[in-house]
């Protein structure tokens, strides 16, 4: 896992480190120390800890113009042991909420097991956006199921193309675009 990076190709047009509005500005990284870890195995340095033992992220994108950004995350999204979504919810969302962010795209190919709790948290997410959405790209058929056998599907949008999307083919207005595009064929 520890040669699992981030997906650095936006770096251009976007870094959290740099994003005085990101949880994340001026967070310092290094290349060669491995201080992260999923439990016995260790992750890329460039991941970022949000509190949790078993999961991290990177926001590799976001437009406050457009209301949207764009989180890749790895490891164990575990809300049974770990409370994973209260943490991910105040540490992170929150802020970026505060900041005008209504529309997030979370990209789960590195989710390696999803452990369910309650809803309240997804609940509260989903309510914070409004008008907005949430939107899961892909994640593991078997981390979907179990997000669907606990009903947090209503609050996070997995399913049709979302589930094989060639993201890295895309630069991040075009992503967004085209995820957009699929929710809105799903309210029509």
């Amino acid at each position: 896992m520890h040669e699992i990076e981030p997906y650095y190709k936006w770096r251009d047009d976007y870094i959290a480190a740099e994003d005085e509005y990101s949880p994340f500005y001026a967070t310092q990284y290094s290349e060669f120390e491995f201080d992260k870890q999923v439990y016995n195995f260790l992750l890329h340095p460039q991941w970022d800890s949000f509190g949790s033992n078993t999961l991290y992220m990177k926001v590799l994108y976001a437009d406050y113009d457009r209301s949207y950004a764009i989180i890749e995350f790895i490891g164990e999204w575990n809300d049974a042991i770990n409370n994973d979504i209260m943490l991910l919810k105040r540490e992170i969302i929150e802020l970026m909420v505060d900041n005008g962010i209504t529309q997030f795209i979370l990209i789960g190919e590195n989710v390696l097991n999803f452990h369910s709790s309650d809803d309240c948290y997804y609940e509260e997410w989903f309510q914070d956006v409004e008008d907005g959405w949430i939107a899961g790209i892909n994640f593991r058929p078997h981390v979907i199921e179990e997000f669907k056998r606990n009903n947090i599907d209503y609050y996070i949008n997995f399913g049709g193309e979302l589930d094989d999307l060639n993201w890295r083919a895309l630069k991040p207005l075009q992503l967004f675009k085209k995820v957009e595009e699929q929710l809105t064929k799903r309210l029509n």
